[in-house]
């Protein structure tokens, strides 16, 4: 009868506590069904799928940084290989329009004057090349390189002003050009050093002023190594005196990028 009595005491089992058990065999930590158990409860790992998705991503990134690489080296090569074709079609210089520069600038020193005496032109080009030697001899004598073939220009010499004026003619791509230096003396010397490269020069002129009259250049020649136009007065000029120098010139409108250069470029599939 005691029995009885206890059994009939216990509670009833309701549908809260059968969840509650079936919550604790499955391992969410007793919580009952909703969106509590569910934050509580074990995120699912990054599958297979994703991983294999997120691979193509970056294996199509790579592909097309190359891709782009690719284009831009390709649009290099045809842009350089089109800038030699244009010049190629361009042809050689010719006389410009005002008549006031011939194709000198792609002849050699005297291709363009007049035959008559090439015995003598023979042996003006001989003596230069002689007094050159000897003066290269006498340098290497005194155990120093000469002016001309040291890597930095001399000091015996110090512009004050440049004064420059340039004519463009872009029917052949050529120009010509006159400077005048206005240099002052520091150290007595015959030799006056500059920068030159691929240049035809015409004429040479130093003056101590316009009343004194001018200095005789003896010669003139380029020195490749270094790239400098080298000239040789007839006498030292004098120390704390100033003096101008003067040289024309033309020379072609580089198709690289060296010196007075062109460049061009494509708007709306035309040339400019």
């Amino acid at each position: 009868m005691a029995l009885e009595e206890k059994r009939e005491k216990r509670p009833p089992v309701t549908p809260m506590m059968i969840e509650e058990e079936a919550a604790l065999r499955n391992g969410s930590r007793g919580l009952p069904p909703g969106p509590w158990a569910e934050a509580a409860g074990p995120r699912p790992r990054t599958t297979e799928r994703h991983i294999a998705v997120h691979k193509r991503l970056v294996l199509g990134f790579a592909v097309s940084i190359l891709a782009l690489l690719a284009v831009t080296m390709i649009a290099v090569l045809l842009s350089v290989r089109f800038e030699e074709c244009g010049a190629a079609a361009d042809g050689p210089p010719r006389a410009g329009g005002n008549g006031s520069l011939s194709g000198a600038a792609w002849q050699p020193p005297g291709a363009g004057q007049p035959p008559g005496r090439p015995e003598e032109e023979a042996r003006g080009g001989e003596a230069a090349e002689e007094e050159e030697e000897e003066e290269e001899e006498e340098w290497q004598r005194r155990r120093e390189l000469p002016p001309w073939a040291r890597p930095r220009l001399p000091r015996h010499l110090r512009p004050l002003h440049y004064n420059l004026m340039l004519n463009a003619f872009m029917e052949n791509f050529t120009f010509s050009g006159e400077v005048n230096v206005q240099l002052e003396v520091r150290n007595a010397s015959r030799y006056i050093v500059l920068h030159a490269h691929r240049m035809h020069i015409e004429a040479v002129r130093v003056a101590e002023d316009k009343l004194a009259g001018g200095v005789r250049v003896a010669r003139t020649f380029f020195y490749p190594q270094t790239q400098v136009f080298v000239v040789v007065l007839n006498r030292s000029l004098e120390v704390q005196k100033s003096y101008n120098l003067k040289i024309i010139y033309n020379a072609l409108i580089e198709n690289e990028l060296l010196g007075f250069f062109r460049s061009s470029y494509v708007l709306h599939g035309e040339r400019r």
